[in-house]
């Protein structure tokens, strides 16, 4: 092998042993299996195990689980064989015309079959009643009894078949229900089963019904309350689940909220002066200032100005002591359009304004005045 790629090499083999979990990765798969079929072990993802999935999660903690699973019950298996899964046998047409001399010879083909069970030769059996369906398609009988030899082979997938042929010539075939019952029953569907055989023996009771419904029946109830409890525990995740995620939804609003508010709050620089340095911008403070339902204090000044030179500490400490206010402050020959705009004739001016419209004003370096309406308009704000 080239040296170069025999160096890539070694660097992928010293990263793998300093993070095994990198083995886990989809696009190594591949290298994964390799290393498995050599008989590696691979180090579970620590990382999947640290971060798995919330709900995950959730259901470890309150012992949920997504798919109901008939081994958490304890049930009386003893009975219950291997499914057969042989080719469908032959079915004859349920709507072909019968002639009375194929009738006749169906009905010799079932004694031969009786014959044949009497005897044991249960495949023989098969073979006659096989036979008089072929003669006779639309007998319920015929399938029904060619269902029970298929019971006594331990082939409940072909009963079944039988029984519900049976039961589709003849939908009160106590026969069909009691045969497919008892076929259920040896592939363990316990439930479906019941159901059947309750139903026959409403339509034709006898000992062996009531012979199989004393086992199926525990099972049966089992595997309802079983049900019972998963569909309890499956609403129980759900009420946890809508809790969590409202939960979820009134953080995230709080949070929202909290990210609004402080965004609001760096926006204003609560507790200071605010130079406003074009007309774009006073637009946009006074807008966010009516969306906030604050107050603004305008303050135009000039820096030519004494009584602004005066004035302009007590706007910064009244600033301070409302912080909820929003203070700006204009240069009338900075921001000339905006003094133009709000009709200042002379400074220092103080407008007090409340959703981008004006509700009082201060004209001159009048320190008690300002204080007096601050106090006025603040208290309610």
């Amino acid at each position: 092998m080239d040296a170069s790629k025999l160096g890539k090499l070694k660097e992928f083999v010293d990263q793998c042993k300093s993070d095994p979990s990198i083995l886990h990765s989809p696009s190594l798969g591949f290298f994964k299996s390799y290393l498995q079929s050599l008989g590696a072990r691979i180090p579970p993802d620590s990382k999947s195990e640290m971060f798995g999935d919330e709900e995950d999660v959730e259901s470890k903690k309150t012992g949920m689980k997504d798919d109901i699973v008939e081994s958490d019950v304890e049930l009386d298996d003893s009975d219950v064989v291997q499914p057969d899964n042989d080719p469908p046998q032959k079915m004859g047409d349920f709507l072909a015309e019968v002639t009375e001399e194929n009738r006749d010879a169906a009905q010799i083909s079932k004694s031969q079959a009786m014959d044949a069970i009497s005897e044991g030769k249960l495949d023989e059996a098969i073979d006659s009643l096989t036979e008089a369906i072929m003669l006779n398609p639309s007998s319920a009988i015929l399938y029904a009894t060619r269902a029970t030899v298929f019971l006594k082979l331990n082939k409940p997938n072909a009963a079944i078949r039988d029984a519900e042929a049976a039961l589709q010539i003849n939908a009160d075939s106590a026969k069909g229900y009691k045969v497919r019952g008892i076929a259920r029953a040896k592939l363990g569907l316990w439930e479906a089963a019941a159901s059947d055989l309750h139903v026959a023996a409403k339509l034709d009771y006898d000992e062996e019904i009531g012979s199989v419904l004393k086992k199926v029946e525990p099972n049966a109830r089992k595997l309802e309350e079983h049900r019972k409890k998963y569909e309890r525990l499956q609403k129980e995740r759900k009420v946890i689940k809508n809790e969590r995620r409202e939960r979820k939804m009134e953080n995230s609003a709080e949070t929202k909220t909290s990210v609004h508010e402080a965004t609001r709050t760096q926006a204003f620089q609560d507790g200071k002066v605010i130079g406003v340095h074009s007309a774009t911008e006073m637009e946009s403070k006074l807008t966010a200032a009516s969306k906030a339902s604050r107050l603004v204090i305008l303050y135009f000044t000039a820096a030519w100005c004494g009584p602004c030179r005066y004035i302009s500490p007590v706007f910064t400490d009244l600033a301070s002591k409302y912080p909820r206010d929003v203070f700006l402050k204009i240069d009338i020959d900075e921001v000339s359009d905006v003094a133009a705009h709000w009709n200042i004739s002379s400074v220092p001016t103080f407008f007090f304004v409340k959703n981008g419209k004006e509700i009082d004003k201060v004209v001159g370096a009048d320190k008690s005045s300002l204080q007096r309406k601050m106090e006025q308009y603040c208290s309610g704000f």
